[in-house]
């Protein structure tokens, strides 16, 4: 009996809102393969096996847009390097590669890490993660003076500021545009990110009060926000860099709110709620998630000692 390797290859149509009904449908079709173990199909005097490793192969244009969050990340779970540390070599600067730095643990950070999985990205930038508690000395002298993360090395040129790195991103790499087309969406976009640093401050606030009253405001501004565009679940109905921009500070929130003050910002708050659970399918965030125990022992140290 003759064993054939054969290298199998589909092509997915496009998905209809029926089969994932909080996304409208994709408007091209996406070649893709799945890994699947392996399948054993027989004829007369042969086998065919299919090769259990196909790798997912999606190509967007730069306007391609993002409605399909919970598909945007490619690939299975990345392996994720070492934090470097000030006993660690820096990595070969200005070769031609291109490079974020970042910490697994800063949710500015974490900003630009997103962005980057949900442009496909994982094999074109490179994660360099940073130990911020013993940050190497090269960091500052070498990559980035302002020595903060993250920090973005492309095309001889070091770029940071979160918010600056998400637009850039998705602005100057191939992948799911991330900023919709539509004027009104562009204003309101402008907007909501002019408002991340207000909203942050309010709740970090509020972190350090007995009360929530700051906080439940701030919330309040989110959920009216979420009410504006019918058009799916979040800030501008579909998925954009303003889901992008407020995700690792919600994530954070969340669970110190709920254990620590008793408080659970989505109640009363569908809209919010709805976010959460959409957000929660997103791949390309998943990803980048931290423990939620880790988070909120994170968060006590830092405004529990305060007080």
């Amino acid at each position: 009996m003759a064993i054939l390797n054969v290298s199998l290859r589909g092509t997915a149509a496009s998905t209809s809102s029926s089969s994932l009904p909080s996304w409208p449908h994709l408007s091209n079709s996406v070649p893709f393969s799945l890994s699947k173990k392996p399948v054993i199909a027989k004829f007369p005097n042969t086998t065919i096996l299919s090769p259990p490793k196909l790798r997912l192969q999606a190509s967007f244009g730069k306007k391609t847009r993002a409605s399909l969050s919970a598909t945007m990340a490619t690939g299975g779970q990345e392996v994720l390097p070492p934090a470097l540390t000030s006993t660690s070599d820096p990595p070969p600067l200005f070769d031609g590669k291109t490079r974020l730095y970042i910490s697994y643990h800063c949710p500015y950070a974490q900003r630009a890490w997103i962005s980057r999985n949900c442009k496909g990205l994982e094999e074109n930038i490179q994660l360099v993660p940073i130990d911020l508690q013993d940050r190497p000395a090269w960091y500052k002298e070498k990559v980035y003076p302002p020595n903060k993360v993250p920090s973005l090395e492309h095309n001889n040129e070091v770029k940071g500021e979160s918010l600056d790195l998400i637009r850039y991103i998705d602005s100057h790499f191939e992948g799911p545009s991330l900023f919709p087309d539509d004027p009104a969406k562009r204003e309101f976009a402008e907007e909501l990110l002019s408002y991340t640093d207000s909203f942050n401050k309010s709740v970090f606030a509020s972190f350090k009060e007995d009360g929530t009253k700051a906080a439940g405001a701030a919330f309040d501004y989110l959920e009216t926000a979420l009410s504006k565009f019918e058009d799916g679940p979040f800030f501008l109905g579909t998925f954009s860099l303003v889901d992008i921009a407020y995700a690792p500070f919600l994530e954070r929130f969340q669970p110190f709110s709920l254990e620590v003050k008793k408080y659970d910002i989505t109640a009363g708050r569908p809209k919010l709620a709805a976010w959460f659970e959409e957000m929660n399918k997103n791949l390309a965030y998943k990803k980048t998630r931290r423990d939620p125990k880790e988070l909120v022992e994170s968060y006590k140290r830092r405004f529990l000692a305060q007080k």
